[in-house]
């Protein structure tokens, strides 16, 4: 995890490699407009994504970056909770084993209520968990920990890798607002706890 410690004593900690520009570029960073567009659906070409964030076409990984982030950019997750790729002329199933993101780096800015979680997926998308980037936990299976997601935008969500999960966890504290013994962390001025047994 890059992370800025609490306890760093005025000294900044490691952090994501030019988080600033990334926030900005976020924020003005065009995507094309799909909710404005109702192309016809056009069926199940073998588009998928493998829970570890391969996107694979039929038995084959699509090797190809930019290919990858077109592919993301037009991404959408329907209410019935099917993924699809939209273009002004056609909708295309996509096969989601997990996510369709990978958060793959973590920051930690300021502490308790004030504290923000900055997660940077694999595709360079940045969002600070809280109001409009929602962060939430799903019980593991085989009743294995939690795992933790954050909303990135059009209903696509980013699974936080292993390592970042284990980070999280050590943020898991009480809310003095909430049920005595419930966990969870503030991110962004929200509570956002661990889902009760």
């Amino acid at each position: 995890m890059t992370r800025e410690s609490p306890h760093a004593d005025g000294l900044d900690g490691l952090r994501i490699a030019g988080l600033d520009a990334l926030l900005r570029q976020g924020s003005s960073r065009r995507l094309p407009p799909v909710e404005r567009w109702s192309p016809p659906y056009c069926g199940d070409i073998g588009l998928a994504i493998r829970a570890d964030g391969t996107w694979m076409y039929g038995d084959s990984p699509i090797g190809r970056d930019r290919l990858v982030r077109l592919f993301a950019s037009i991404l959408i997750r329907e209410p019935d909770g099917q993924h699809y790729l939209v273009t002004p002329v056609e909708k295309i199933l996509v096969r989601v084993e997990d996510a369709p993101f990978l958060g793959v780096e973590m920051e930690v800015r300021g502490d308790g209520r004030q504290q923000e979680i900055i997660v940077r997926t694999g595709l360079d998308d940045v969002v600070t968990c809280g109001p409009g980037h929602r962060l939430r936990f799903a019980a593991g299976s085989s009743g294995g920990p939690f795992k933790p997601y954050v909303h990135v935008r059009r209903g696509l969500d980013a699974r936080l890798t292993r390592p970042l999960a284990f980070d999280l966890a050590a943020l898991l504290a009480p809310n003095g607002d909430a049920v005595a013994g419930a966990m969870g962390v503030w991110s962004g001025g929200e509570w956002f706890p661990l889902p009760a047994d």
